[in-house]
């Protein structure tokens, strides 16, 4: 499975971006999708994730604004951010956890990442 993730930009405070991320290979595979973000001098932080059967989580810090969601058809995760704060500025990455069997059978337990997308809320 590889991860694209894209739709990074500058944007004011109080407007809105919406971030993609396309899986490609054996997207089947995946259980869990995952948006990150870490702004300079920060930790990573976990801002959204999505099940299969579209449960969500969210941080405390982005609920009620962000939206995780997912378009099984075409292999893609979407991150739409509302209400934008300066705050939020951060490279955002996404990632997908799942399970896949080797050669042998035996699942194996995986968590891939896509490439950050950078996201800057001026104020």
């Amino acid at each position: 499975v590889q991860l694209q993730a894209s739709g990074g930009g500058l944007v004011q405070a109080g407007g809105s971006l919406r971030l993609s991320c396309v899986a490609s290979g054996s997207t089947n595979s995946i259980n869990t999708s995952e948006w990150y973000r870490q702004a300079p001098g920060k930790q990573r932080e976990l801002v959204a994730t999505i099940g299969r059967g579209s449960n969500s989580n969210y941080a405390d810090s982005v609920k009620g604004r962000f939206t995780i969601s997912r378009d099984n058809a075409k292999n893609t995760v979407y991150l739409q951010m509302t209400s934008l704060k300066p705050e939020d500025t951060a490279v955002y990455r996404c990632a997908a956890e799942g399970i896949h069997y080797n050669d042998e059978g035996s699942p194996v337990a995986y968590r891939l990442w896509g490439q950050g997308t950078l996201v800057t809320v001026s104020s």
